[in-house]
């Protein structure tokens, strides 16, 4: 067994890029998901190491010294991170050029051949799930024998080995809280609308919902929901809340917790008796005996991707939800005194400035206690990313450029009658138009007055928020003077 490094290499600062961010980006409050899409497959290598550089403030020059340390390297790449995570894997081969340096993640997935040309230093791709790939690999098996890999011959040939079945006994994967324990800071792990500290977890992968937008279900985890037993996430959990007394909420992060009721159900039957607070992501269609009952089993709050107050845009995403049926499981959450934190897209197709106005209508009615506005982020491997493609929607010839050079989201889809810089600039509007009532305003500062940590950590967070605002426009204000001293030369 070689010794393994599972790596999240440096990027941008506050860069959310890692195994288990969603979508990949600089946030408008310090936010890092878990890395648990490398925490899964470290747990199968003996003596293996999870290095997550962002959450840790670990530089690249100590993020070298470490890596010097292993015989291979691991390292989870996206889209908008690949860049600079080849710019790492090069010079983790100067310093040391007999290591070995694969990449997973959904892009490695969804384009072997374009990652590994990327550059000569990555040896190897995983493609699909990659957790016993990653293993065989550090078992010292020959590259050309191994599932679910593609990867660079002595001759300097890119080869792809036959995929890899997607693992169907999802309980014989091990539990991630070693790893976490043993490599991880959880206090450094933060997300806005989640008690800190938190911890996040997979009790299953795979969603039966097509959103078109929705990263995971169409590279790596499949459309079918492959779950762990109940009893077996309730071990977990019991084995988790001794191993870190200090977390104050542990999160399910499955694309949707909630598309096996009766397994959710019984989860939330088994969990009642540890006395743990936990959230999940939810479709926004449970009744409300279900929700009360997850409320009454230790439910804070759920996850839900709103995405749009447009029935018509709804049904082109393929979201399997209407407004109607949204407005029902609100109401439903609001007196079963369920917290939900709201996710909203701005920029799916076709987006006009009717439809966006009807979005920020929609969520001000909801009144969920948080929210997130994000751009529609058309990534490869998508059915988004297909249709921008064919319809001409994307803004740059390269259609992986999807943040600015700070790291935040930028727009890269534009339509007849919304411009890129219209849904840009729409994204502020609808925060403010949000968050500057009355209602929103008291919820926070009453949840302030109620505990002092929050009180410190609200300050600082609407501190990043309001910074964050102003450069985004400052970098629209920047990116439209470039353009029109571009369009005067030309």
């Amino acid at each position: 067994m070689s010794k393994t490094l599972f790596l999240s290499p440096p990027s941008f600062d506050g860069f959310d890029g890692g195994a288990g961010s969603r979508y990949q980006a600089r946030r408008e409050v310090t936010s890092f998901w878990y890395p648990t899409w490398l925490a899964q497959p470290a747990a199968l290598v003996p003596n293996a190491k999870l290095l997550d550089c962002p959450p840790h403030s670990i530089g690249r020059e100590e993020c070298l010294r470490i890596a010097k340390q292993y015989d291979h390297i691991i390292i989870h790449t996206s889209t908008p991170s690949l860049k600079n995570d080849c710019k790492v894997a090069e010079a983790i081969k100067q310093h040391r050029p007999e290591t070995c340096v694969g990449f997973v993640g959904a892009h490695a997935m969804v384009l072997p051949t374009e990652t590994l040309k990327a550059s000569p230093a990555i040896d190897w791709v995983g493609r699909k799930e990659f957790d016993f790939t990653c293993r065989e690999v550090a078992e010292g098996r020959p590259l050309k024998t191994i599932a679910g890999l593609s990867y660079r011959d002595r001759e300097g040939n890119i080869q792809h080995n036959p995929e890899r079945e997607l693992i169907q006994n999802m309980d014989s994967l091990p539990w991630v809280a070693d790893i976490y324990k043993r490599n991880l800071q959880i206090e450094r792990y933060f997300i806005g609308y989640l008690l800190h500290p938190y911890l996040s977890l997979y009790t299953g992968r795979g969603c039966p919902a097509q959103c078109t937008f929705c990263l995971w279900p169409q590279t790596i985890g499949g459309h079918k929901y492959r779950v762990r037993s109940a009893q077996n996430v309730a071990d977990e959990m019991a084995y988790m809340k001794k191993l870190f007394p200090q977390v104050k909420e542990f999160f399910f992060d499955d694309d949707t917790f909630t598309a096996n009721l009766p397994r959710a159900r019984d989860i939330a039957k088994k969990l009642a008796p540890l006395g743990l607070t936990w959230s999940c992501n939810s479709r926004a269609n449970l009744d409300y005996d279900t929700v009360k009952s997850f409320k009454d089993s230790g439910l804070r709050l759920f996850l839900v991707g709103y995405e749009s107050g447009n029935d018509a845009t709804l049904n082109r995403i393929k979201k399997g939800v209407t407004t109607a049926e949204m407005r029902r499981f609100t109401r439903h959450c609001h007196a079963a005194g369920v917290v939900i934190h709201g996710t909203f897209i701005l920029g799916l197709p076709v987006e006009t400035k009717e439809t966006v106005e009807q979005t920020i209508r929609f969520a001000q009615e909801l009144d969920v206690f948080s929210l997130q506005v994000s751009l529609a982020a058309p990534y490869p491997g998508t059915e988004l990313y297909e249709q921008a493609k064919l319809n001409g929607w994307f803004v740059k010839k390269d259609k992986t450029d999807l943040v600015e050079e700070g790291g935040f989201q930028q727009s890269t889809l534009e339509y007849p009658e919304l411009t890129k810089e219209e849904i840009f600039e729409s994204v502020d509007r609808f925060y403010r138009s949000y968050y500057l009532r009355p209602k929103p305003i008291l919820r926070i500062i009453k949840t302030m007055l109620e505990d002092k940590d929050v009180f410190v950590r609200r300050c600082r967070e609407g501190y990043e928020f309001f910074k964050s605002m102003a450069q985004r426009r400052s970098d629209l204000e920047a990116a439209k003077v470039l353009e029109g001293s571009t369009a005067a030369l030309s």
